[in-house]
């Protein structure tokens, strides 16, 4: 049986407006490259209060961050002005922050953008899609312990947005420093690996005050347990197929493409003993998330039964082929840096091809030598 990866694709659609004719460009005419709508659903959405909504701040204040090998960046921050701690990691992708910011595969993480200007398009309202996931986020809120930017934008503009990345940072008591040299960030990161670090805002980080706050290794976490759903359930319920997603910090795309390719996708809590109830599925799907995948011991107990009686289909993406790999009897590593982007190649062993993927992992399987029956796929 091999392992199995999906590309997962999420991002922002981009939609440019046109003109039915082209007609010549009279003097003076102010031509205007956005879209404006006036639609109320956006104009007068207001986003709910969150629990730190109280320490909104509409003026910069100063912000630092320090990497436990001592290095220290200062900026000024523009969301909430608390302290946190966490792994410094980085980013490459272009577009898709609110998503990137939501993906439960960044919980614990301080996150670096390698994107210069971050903030130019707002964040969106919580609208939702027909099957009732939510349309421009990943998880139900955000995962991320801060973020470091270069250029925050103070200013967005897009059809979507309903407030800045500032205010809905704030509300959510998450910290941006923005200012700060990320490309000296990036190399930094490059060369000795992901690092903890701390971030602080206001009086601590003008005095370099970093003692309130100890370095946190969120690996040290089951960060798994954090995400996943308490309770089963289901979206699509009337699919053609049902697939059981086992939920490890599963990203609300990777079920939209389940159920938007006709599945109907019953989600499961990371320590459900689905083989009791296995011959109700198609298949068995181990999602992405957090993490070390070694936190999740009673998910590989039950891949490995499921290994052995289940006859279908049992398929994994980024965590969940970490997993799936442990319960064949591999062994993970954790990677230098990482591989977090929204192009990052993968090699088809079977045909050949490289396929340019999204992906958000921090720890990789050690297949140098693979068990009997299994062979590597990508």
């Amino acid at each position: 049986m091999p392992f199995v990866t999906t590309p997962a694709v999420f991002g922002r659609n981009l939609f440019l407006a046109a003109a039915n004719a082209i007609k010549p460009i009279k003097p003076f005419t102010v031509i205007r490259g956005l879209a404006t709508v006036t639609d109320q659903s956006f104009a007068n959405a207001k986003p709910p209060l969150g629990p730190y909504a109280n320490i909104v701040s509409s003026k910069p204040v100063p912000a630092a961050i320090q990497f436990k090998t001592g290095q220290v960046f200062h900026g000024t921050s523009f969301g909430s002005q608390r302290s946190v701690s966490g792994e410094a990691v980085f980013t490459t992708s272009l577009v898709g922050y609110p998503e990137s910011m939501t993906d439960p595969s960044y919980r614990g993480q301080i996150l670096v953008f390698t994107q210069p200007l971050i903030g130019n398009y707002g964040v969106p309202g919580l609208f939702r899609d027909q099957y009732g996931l939510s349309k421009y986020f990943e998880s139900d809120r955000i995962q991320c312990e801060g973020i470091v930017v270069n250029d925050y934008a103070t200013r967005y503009s897009h059809w979507t947005a309903v407030e800045s990345l500032g205010e809905w940072c704030a509300r959510h008591g998450v910290p941006i420093i923005s200012g700060v040299d990320t490309r000296a960030i990036v190399h930094l990161l490059r060369d000795q690996g992901s690092t903890l670090a701390k971030l602080v805002t206001g009086g601590e980080a003008e005095n370099e005050d970093f003692s309130n706050i100890h370095f946190s290794d969120p690996n040290e976490r089951n960060l798994i347990a954090e995400v996943s759903t308490e309770v089963p359930v289901s979206y699509n319920p009337y699919g053609d197929v049902n697939i059981a997603v086992i939920d490890c910090g599963v990203k609300y795309n990777i079920l939209r493409s389940l159920v938007n390719r006709g599945a109907a996708a019953t989600v499961l809590p990371w320590d459900f003993d689905f083989n009791e109830i296995a011959d109700q599925f198609d298949g068995i799907f181990i999602s992405n998330g957090p993490g070390n995948p070694k936190k999740a011991v009673e998910t590989v107990k039950n891949l490995r039964k499921a290994i052995q009686t289940y006859d279908k289909p049992i398929f994994g993406i980024c965590m969940g082929n970490l997993i799936l790999g442990l319960a064949a009897g591999l062994d993970v590593y954790k990677l230098r840096f990482g591989n977090r982007g929204h192009n990052v190649p993968a090699l088809n062993m079977v045909t050949g091809k490289c396929a340019i993927t999204s992906q958000n992992h921090g720890y990789a399987l050690a297949d140098d030598v693979m068990p009997q029956g299994w062979e590597k796929f990508f």
